[in-house]
Formats: C-alpha cells, sequence, structure tokens
C-alpha cells in the first residue's frame, strides 16, 4: 500500500496531538468531520475526549452510522481513551442512554481510575515492544471483560489497580486506556500504521 491516509476523528478530543504524531510518522493525517473526509481514510483513530459528548456531536454531523458502517466494513480503528469507549461494545459506568460506535467485544469500566485528580503515569510492557511504554493516564477506563477473539496488549503492572487490561486488539480494531499522543514515542501508533498497511 502506498502511505496510507489515516483520519482521526475531530469534533472533539486530543485532535491535534494524534495529527501531528501521525504526520511524524510519514502518513497522510486529516481530521474527520464529515462524511467525505471519512471516505478518504484507510484509517482512523478515535482520540481522547469525552465519549458522551463525542456520540452526540457524532450524531448532529450524521457521522455516527457511515463510522459504525465503516468499522464493521473492516477499516482499522483505534480508539485512545474515550476513543477506547466508542468502540466498545459494553460500558460499565455508562452515562444514561451512553452510545457508543462499538465493534470491540469488550466491556469497559468509565473513569475506572477515578476523576481528573486521579490521574497518573507509569511504564507498561506492550506486546510486542522490546522496552516499555510510558502511558499517561487521565480519567482512564480499563477492560473489565475480554470477548472472544480480544488479546490483550498491555495490563497495570503495580499497585491497586495491578493486572488490569488497559490496551486491546481484536483484528483491525485496537484501543488503549492511555494517551499515546501526549508522548514523543510514537511505537503505538506505528503499530497502528503497520496495522492499516497489512489490511
Amino acid at each position: 500500500m502506498p502511505s496510507p491516509t489515516i483520519g482521526v476523528f475531530a469534533l472533539q478530543g486530543d485532535v491535534r496531538e494524534h495529527l501531528r504524531l501521525l504526520t511524524e510518522i510519514g502518513v497522510t493525517a486529516i481530521g474527520v468531520r464529515r462524511t467525505s473526509e471519512l471516505a478518504q481514510c484507510d484509517g482512523l483513530v478515535i482520540p481522547g475526549g469525552e465519549s458522551t459528548t463525542m456520540a452526540k456531536l457524532a450524531r448532529t454531523f450524521e457521522l455516527f452510522e457511515p463510522l459504525q458502517e465503516r468499522i464493521r466494513g473492516g477499516m482499522p480503528t483505534f480508539g485512545t481513551c474515550a476513543g477506547m469507549i466508542m468502540l466498545a461494545d459494553r460500558i460499565e459506568d455508562g452515562a444514561h442512554d451512553q452510545e457508543t460506535l462499538g465493534g470491540l467485544d469488550i466491556t469497559v469500566r468509565r473513569n475506572a481510575f477515578g476523576r481528573q485528580v486521579h490521574s497518573f503515569e507509569g511504564d507498561l510492557d506492550f506486546d510486542g515492544f522490546d522496552a516499555p511504554v510510558h502511558a499517561v493516564f487521565i480519567r482512564a477506563p480499563w477492560v473489565e471483560q475480554l470477548g472472544p477473539g480480544v488479546e490483550a496488549l498491555a495490563t497495570i503492572q503495580s499497585g491497586e489497580a495491578a493486572g488490569r487490561i488497559v490496551a486491546v486488539r481484536a483484528g483491525h480494531l485496537m484501543a488503549t486506556s492511555f494517551h499515546p499522543e501526549v508522548d514523543a514515542d510514537d511505537r503505538v501508533h506505528r503499530y497502528f500504521v503497520d496495522l492499516v498497511r497489512q489490511s
């Protein structure tokens, strides 16, 4: 595949950081606010932000169903933090009537680590990487349950949350609880770009 075009859901959340990292890796990165932009994408990143607001804005801008169709149709998609919630089939502690795009057979717990004041950083072993990933968690979810065919890529290694799953992949979909876009380490994004190129 020539250099893929990777979209970043751009109606809400950490859009600029993802666009910058993807551009630095050498792919074409575009913000996605309408269906015409989505149609150009070989892959999509759903950033951190506020998952309930994302779902409502996607409805308002008539992107919700087109996103679902592309995800079901096999478009590689990577969700970070709120993006993980948006890709999850099931949510614990979600807002009333909260919608997700779905696609990942996981149950996530929203704000699992607590409120903004409980944000933290730490090093994680990430499946397939030679050295740990420095992970930044901000009002982050974690994965309560994996469905068949979903693999855990990283778990918390110490403290009260030890063993909690914070990165997953199932086929063309992947998600992290943490924010890889706020760090200079681009390996998680490169992992996703490789996924797009293989699809």
